[in-house]
C-alpha cells in the first residue's frame, strides 16, 4: 500500500469516526423530544463571538443574574454539562 493509499484510509476511518460522533451528539441534543436547532442555540463561547462579549464570564454571569431567562439556557449533562443560549442579544 502507497503513502497516498494509506492516507486516504486513514482519513476515510476517521471521517467516519467522526460521523458517528455527530450522530450520538444529534441523539443527545434531540433528547427528551425535544430538537436543538444548532443555528438557534450557542455555546457560551460562540455566543460572545457572535455579539461581541469579550469573555465568557460575562455571559455566565448573566444567567445567574437571570439577564438570560432559564428558559433560554440549556445544560447538555451527556456533553459535559455544555450550556447551551438562545441565540437572541440580551442587552444593548
Amino acid at each position: 500500500m502507497s503513502k497516498e493509499e494509506f492516507d486516504r484510509q486513514k482519513f476515510k476511518e476517521i471521517m467516519a469516526r467522526a460521523d458517528e460522533t455527530i450522530k450520538e451528539a444529534k441523539a443527545i441534543l434531540d433528547q427528551n423530544g425535544v430538537v436543538y436547532n444548532l443555528g438557534e442555540w450557542l455555546t457560551v463561547k460562540r455566543y460572545c463571538d457572535r455579539f461581541g462579549i469579550p469573555n465568557t464570564q460575562t455571559v455566565t454571569n448573566w444567567i445567574a443574574r437571570g439577564i438570560i431567562p432559564p428558559e433560554n439556557v440549556v445544560e447538555i449533562a451527556e456533553l459535559n454539562n455544555i450550556r447551551l443560549i438562545k441565540a437572541i442579544k440580551y442587552l444593548d
